[in-house]
């Protein structure tokens, strides 16, 4: 059977590395990783990635056009940020969640329970 993809969505260089490696040894296939809200967008159609892990601010910008890009079309995304769950806006509340900084186990939890709902 395939590897899910993973799409990493985040701007911090260190972070986007750490979560790369998480992903790969959680038995995932990283899609790709980008860093800007427009990238994000410019990949929504491209059926490149299966789930996303979205931090929620990106060089200034903030994912939820992309979150919600991804919502209609059933893809499958958590978002991960510093702020926790107070962060998210109640229009995405019902969107999983991962405090930064989290360790792979949460990470592995988040992406199971993406590929189990998808």
């Amino acid at each position: 059977m395939a590897r899910k993809r993973v799409l990493v969505v985040e701007d911090e260089m260190v972070v986007a590395m750490l979560v790369e490696d998480m992903v790969d040894e959680l038995g995932y296939e990283v899609a790709g990783v980008v860093s800007r809200v427009d990238e994000a967008m410019d990949l929504v159609d491209s059926g490149s990635f299966d789930l996303a892990v979205l931090d929620v601010h990106l060089n200034g910008r903030l994912i939820f056009p992309f979150a919600d890009a991804l919502a209609e079309r059933s893809i499958p995304y958590v978002f991960a940020t510093g702020y926790g769950e107070r962060g998210i806006p109640p229009e995405h509340s019902k969107r999983p969640v991962l405090q930064k900084p989290f360790r792979a186990e949460d990470l592995k939890h988040a992406l199971l329970r993406l590929a189990e709902s998808h």
